[in-house]
């Protein structure tokens, strides 16, 4: 029998960077095939979780603060465990990177003090029954345009749609090239056919090993330009 994870409470290990807190997040999904007889063609059905916020109604992507004992893709693994009890195989390609104003700081103009966050797509291989934080968050399963269609924020429109462009280049086979970094593109990451497997481990996350891997901080954010950041009046 497993022990309990318990979710990390608290911001005493959490990482910043230019006055930003450093978030981390993912688009957790799962793909079923529908055989239809009636047609020599096998279908497939692609679905996203997305979770209640407390004292909202509305519905968001798991994402939390990224610390300084793991990598930007363990936190990803990490707060889709502990907000919506799920493991799965963690893309190694970026769906990019947002800036956002702090709950906090909602009505200040200015950035300062917001949220840098990093999104990725999480193929879900497991549901717990019990997860940490199931007494604040429900879940819901959902097809790509329902959960467009209740996406509060700009930011999380985009990542989708970034999302749904990569599953498209998945479903015809296509290789994933380096992405454009220009201002206007929200992406940052240089791309790698890695995956990344999520387990129940301290960690929650364990990385190819014969796979160029981000180790740190500094590694990471060293192949994302500013320039390569959107910024959205949404906050996390």
């Amino acid at each position: 029998m497993s022990a309990a994870v318990v979710a990390r409470i608290g911001r005493h290990r959490q990482r910043y960077q230019d006055n930003f807190r450093l978030v981390s997040g993912c688009i957790p999904y799962k793909v079923t095939k529908d055989d239809d007889e009636s047609s020599s063609q096998r279908m497939c059905t692609v679905k996203v979780l997305m979770v209640s916020t407390p004292n909202r109604n509305d519905l968001v992507f798991p994402k939390g603060g990224w610390e300084d004992d793991e990598t930007v893709e363990e936190a990803a693994c990490r707060e889709a465990l502990e907000e919506a009890g799920v493991k799965g195989i963690l893309q190694d390609v970026s769906l990019g990177v947002w800036e956002f104003r702090s709950k906090s700081r909602e009505e200040i103009s200015c950035m300062e003090g917001g949220c840098r966050g990093y999104m990725f797509a999480l193929e879900v291989t497991e549901e717990l029954d019990v997860w940490p934080e199931q007494g604040d968050k429900s879940r819901k399963w959902l097809n790509v345009e329902e959960a467009r269609s209740l996406c509060r924020y700009d930011w999380m429109r985009e990542a989708l749609d970034r999302f749904s462009e990569l599953m498209v280049k998945q479903s015809n086979n296509e290789t994933v090239q380096d992405v454009d970094i220009s201002p206007d593109s929200g992406l940052a990451l240089h791309p790698s056919d890695v995956l990344t497997d999520c387990g129940i481990i301290p960690l929650n996350c364990r990385a190819n090993p014969s796979a160029a891997h981000h180790s740190s901080s500094r590694e990471f954010m060293g192949s994302v330009g500013l320039e390569s950041v959107s910024v959205f009046g949404g906050f996390f």
